[in-house]
């Protein structure tokens, strides 16, 4: 018989309080099960939940923000797990390297950013069709991967979704092709409660704007991608009204959260991934499948002694030699500022990085060098290949990187829809 630890144990281990390990719990955090009407928690999980990062509040302020101290917010998804495992670790599958692991399959992303997501399906080996981003360093960024140096054949020009020339300039682009997928991460600001209903205000209409094109192209299937905060908003009217609204256009959708630590990310970031489809086929979510979390110091060794190299983003931040000392002196796992303990931190060596984050400075310090981690280190903590280049200055450049999907968690959510694809016979 399991032997189960208590949220009394697991508080008394931790030094959080029983209130604080409860409100993990119900942000499924921490994975636990109900017994005689009592949270009880398996050793293995618990122990995850220590190495993973997600016992740490600030790697996803977002998601405690909106909660506040509600404990009552347990997810209850209805998943299909399909495992990836074989397609996402062989690198004879990786569509990124190899033309010929390509599947035939097409996508378009919107809110592409600099390409993390498109990347991450491109080694799952869909084929990009069409791409929207408002963001011109960005656009810069994917034009140059995805085209110049990959060869896709995209139309790719900054423009902003919610203009009927832009919408009808993607359809224009797509022209013929048969669109399989279509993903994207829309902003979720603009959403709002009228008298009993959600609705989405004048400021951010994007959501809407993705509604339109999704109905508009018919793909079989749809992937959104967005923080785990979403799931909360409104008392969790957010999710309903997307589930919803997606329905009333013929797709049926599953949710869940998602880690990028659990398909060899070496990082911290969940997300919320809402998969659909149109085709009366099954909404695969990628089955985690590491083991062991990939580390911190396994991503970025490689980079330890190579110097400043602009031309692949290795880009260096200017220290004083006090500052250098200051950042040699804060441990593993600290912060520089004790105020401001999701910025400048430290995170160790040997466990995945907390959440890389839209930055325009310094906030992920080196846990053995005196200095900030450069744009190239961020990017392979993201995940992204050592040949994807990010333009604009450095600053436009970690924001790129803090803003993008992670490409191997792309690749796994990019090997369900395949799986589901395929045994639809499409």
């Amino acid at each position: 018989m399991a032997q189960y630890l208590t949220i009394q144990e697991i508080a008394e281990k931790t030094g959080k309080s029983q209130k604080t390990v409860r409100r993990h719990i119900a942000a499924k955090k921490l994975a636990a099960s109900r017994i005689q009407n009592k949270w009880r928690i398996l050793p293995e999980d618990y122990k995850r939940w220590i190495e993973s990062g997600d016992c740490d509040e600030d790697n996803d302020r977002e998601t405690f923000a909106i909660m506040g101290s509600t404990v009552s917010m347990a997810y209850k998804d209805n998943v299909n797990w399909v495992d990836v495992e074989e397609e996402c670790t062989k690198d004879k599958f990786n569509g990124w390297k190899h033309k010929n692991a390509r599947n035939g399959y097409n996508f378009v992303d919107l809110f592409s950013g600099a390409g993390g997501l498109s990347c991450g399906l491109t080694m799952a080996g869909f084929t990009p069709v069409a791409s929207v981003e408002i963001m011109p360093e960005a656009v810069e960024t994917y034009k140059y991967n995805f085209v110049e140096q990959k060869g896709f054949k995209e139309d790719v020009e900054t423009r902003d979704i919610r203009s009927e020339e832009v919408k009808q300039a993607l359809y224009d682009s797509i022209g013929d092709k048969h669109i399989h997928l279509l993903v994207g991460g829309f902003p979720c600001q603009g959403f709002s409660l009228a008298g009993n209903r959600v609705v989405t205000d004048e400021r951010n209409s994007l959501y809407l704007e993705m509604l339109k094109i999704v109905d508009h192209i018919k793909p079989e299937y749809i992937v959104m991608e967005n923080v785990e905060g979403l799931r909360s908003m409104l008392n969790g009217r957010i999710e309903e009204k997307i589930i919803s609204d997606y329905k009333k256009i013929g797709y049926e959708i599953n949710v869940t959260v998602l880690n990028s630590a659990d398909y060899g990310v070496a990082q911290t970031r969940r997300r919320v991934i809402f998969i659909g489809n149109r085709i009366g086929g099954t909404n695969y979510h990628p089955k985690p499948f590491m083991e062991e979390y990939k580390t911190l110091g396994e991503e970025i060794q490689r980079f330890m002694d190579l110097p400043e190299d602009k031309s692949i983003n290795h880009i260096f931040s200017r220290h004083t030699e006090e500052m250098k000392k200051k950042i040699m002196a804060v441990p593993e796992g600290m912060s520089l500022y004790g105020n401001y303990s999701d910025a400048w931190k430290k995170s160790p060596w040997d466990k995945p990085s907390c959440t890389v984050k839209e930055n325009h400075g310094g906030v992920n310090l080196h846990p053995k060098l005196p200095r900030v981690l450069t744009p190239r280190e961020l990017a392979a903590l993201q995940s992204f290949p050592d040949d994807f280049i990010f333009k604009g200055s450095k600053k436009w450049q970690l924001v790129q990187i803090g803003n993008a999907v992670p490409p191997l968690l792309g690749r796994a959510i990019g090997v369900a829809v395949q799986k589901a694809l395929i045994e639809k016979e499409v």
